[in-house]
C-alpha cells in the first residue's frame, strides 16, 4: 500500500513539464556548485577563465545544432511521413541518435582541421572528446520524456550531476590542476553516453532511414537557423570581451553573464507546452485566454524573486564566490532584467501557427542590434555595457514579434499579455535595479 501510495503521489504531482524543469535545474545547480568550489579552491582566475572557454568553445560548435534537432524530433517522434505503425521500440530514436553522432563527428574534424584557431585554449583534444560523447548524450532526457519515464528523467539526473560535481569539483577540492578536473568532464560524459547506448537498446528499433533522415532535416534547419542565431548573442559577447580584454575579466563576466535559471526554465516549459494549443485556428481565442492567463500566474511568482537577487546579488556574489567576483554582480543583475522580455509570449503562437519566417527574421535582428550596441557600449561601459547591448535586443526581437502578431495575424497584444500586471512588476524591477546600480 506504501508503495502504491508512493506511485499515485509522483504521478499526481510530477509531470514530464516538471520532471524536465527539475533536470535542467539539477544541470544548472552543478555547474553553479562546481563554479563556486573553483574560487573558493587554489585555482587561479586564469585557470578559471580557460575552464569557462573550454565550455564556452563546446556550446560554440554544437549547442545550436543540437538544440535544433531536438526540437523537431519532439513532434516527429508522434507524427512523421516514415514510420506509421507505433510498436515498443521506435526507429526513430535510432535515427535521430545516428544524425546527432554524425553531426559530432562532423564538428570533431572540422575543429581538428582548424586547430590553429583554438592554439591558445588548454586541453584542445579533450575538447573533441567532451563534444564526440557530450552531444549524442543529451537524447537521454528525451527519450525519457518521449516514453513517459518522468521518474527515470528524475534518477538519471541526480545520478549523473552528483557524479559530474565530485568529478569535476572533486580535484579542485584536492588542489590538484584544473587538467584533472577536465578530464572528469570528459569521463562523466562517458558515462551518459554509455547510458544512452542501454536505453536505446531498450527503446530503439536498430533501422537506418534515408526518408526519415530527410524528413528530419527538412523540419530542423529551420529550427537550427532560428537557434544559431538566437544563440549567437552570448557567443558575439564572449568574444568581444575576450578580444578587448584578459582571461580574468572573461571569467569575471561568464560568471555573471547568466540568465536567473527559474526564469529560463519555467517561461521556456510554459511556451512549449502550449505550442500544440495553437495549432488548431478554431480554437484561437481560447489558446490565447489561456497563455494569458497562464503567463499572469508565471510574474507573480518570478518577478518578486527576481526582485529579490537584484537587491542582494551585490551581497550575495564575493560570499558565495569571492571578492575578485564582486563586479560579476552588476552583470548578472542586467541580466536579470531580461525577465521584463522572457515572461511575454508571442513567439508561441508563432510557431503554432507555423509563422517560423518571421521567428527567424527577428531572431536575425536580435543579433544585428547586439552586435552593433555590443561594439559601440564596450567603449563607454565595458563588460556591463556588453550587458546591456544583450537586454535591449532580445527586446528587440520580442517587439518585432509582437507587431507582427498585431499587423499580420490581427492578435492584439492584450490578448495574450497580463499588461497591467507586467507593466507594475516591470517598473518595479527596474525601480530596484536603478536603486542598486
Amino acid at each position: 500500500m506504501c508503495k502504491l501510495n508512493k506511485t499515485l503521489l509522483l504521478k499526481i504531482n510530477i509531470t514530464n513539464i516538471s520532471g524536465l524543469q527539475f533536470f535542467q535545474l539539477l544541470r544548472f545547480g552543478t555547474l553553479l556548485l562546481i563554479s563556486i568550489v573553483f574560487t573558493k579552491s587554489s585555482l587561479s582566475t586564469e585557470a578559471i577563465g580557460n575552464y569557462e572557454y573550454f565550455l564556452f568553445v563546446a556550446a560554440l560548435a554544437c549547442s545550436f545544432w543540437i538544440n535544433g534537432i531536438i526540437q523537431s524530433f519532439l513532434p516527429l517522434f508522434k507524427s512523421n511521413n516514415t514510420f506509421q505503425n507505433k510498436g515498443d521500440k521506435s526507429p526513430e530514436f535510432f535515427n535521430v541518435f545516428l544524425l546527432i553522432s554524425s553531426l559530432s563527428v562532423g564538428v570533431v574534424l572540422v575543429l581538428g582541421a582548424f586547430h590553429f584557431l583554438y592554439s591558445d585554449l588548454p586541453y584542445f583534444y579533450y575538447l573533441l572528446l567532451y563534444i564526440l560523447f557530450s552531444s549524442p548524450a543529451f537524447l537521454v532526457e528525451y527519450v525519457y520524456l518521449l516514453k513517459n519515464k518522468v521518474g527515470w528523467i528524475i534518477k538519471y539526473g541526480l545520478f549523473t550531476f552528483a557524479v559530474q560535481l565530485v568529478f569535476v569539483a572533486g580535484p579542485a577540492i584536492l588542489g590538484l590542476d584544473l587538467k584533472f578536473s577536465i578530464v572528469g568532464l570528459v569521463a562523466i560524459s562517458m558515462i551518459r553516453y554509455v547510458w544512452l547506448l542501454t536505453i536505446l537498446k531498450k527503446y530503439a528499433q536498430f533501422s537506418i532511414s534515408k526518408a526519415f533522415l530527410k524528413e528530419h532535416m527538412v523540419l530542423a534547419l529551420p529550427l537550427i537557423v532560428s537557434s544559431l542565431l538566437g544563440a549567437s548573442a552570448q557567443y558575439v559577447d564572449g568574444f568581444l570581451v575576450l578580444h578587448k580584454f584578459d582571461s580574468a575579466t572573461f571569467a569575471i563576466f561568464r560568471y555573471g553573464a547568466k540568465e536567473f535559471p527559474l526564469v529560463l526554465l519555467m517561461a521556456n516549459a510554459l511556451s512549449t507546452a502550449l505550442i500544440p494549443e495553437f495549432t488548431s485556428k478554431e480554437k484561437l481565442a481560447d489558446s490565447l485566454q489561456l497563455l494569458k492567463d497562464k503567463s499572469a500566474r508565471l510574474m507573480h511568482l518570478l518577478f518578486p524573486v527576481t526582485i529579490v537577487f537584484i537587491v542582494f546579488s551585490k551581497w550575495l556574489y564575493p560570499r558565495v564566490f569571492n571578492p575578485d567576483f564582486t563586479e560579476s554582480a552588476v552583470i548578472f543583475n542586467i541580466y536579470l532584467l531580461l525577465i521584463i522580455s522572457r515572461l511575454v509570449f508571442p513567439h508561441t503562437m508563432l510557431i503554432g501557427l507555423k509563422k517560423t519566417k518571421v521567428v527567424m527574421h527577428a531572431s536575425l535582428a536580435e543579433l544585428v542590434v547586439n552586435i552593433a550596441l555590443s561594439v559601440i557600449f564596450i567603449g563607454y561601459w565595458g563588460i556591463e555595457g556588453v550587458a546591456f547591448a544583450t537586454l535591449i535586443a532580445f527586446g528587440v526581437q520580442k517587439i518585432i514579434w509582437i507587431v507582427y502578431n498585431k499587423m499580420a495575424l490581427k492578435i492584439s497584444p492584450r490578448q495574450y499579455i497580463p499588461i497591467s500586471i507586467w507593466s507594475i512588476y516591470s517598473l518595479l524591477t527596474l525601480l530596484a535595479f536603478i536603486i542598486v546600480y
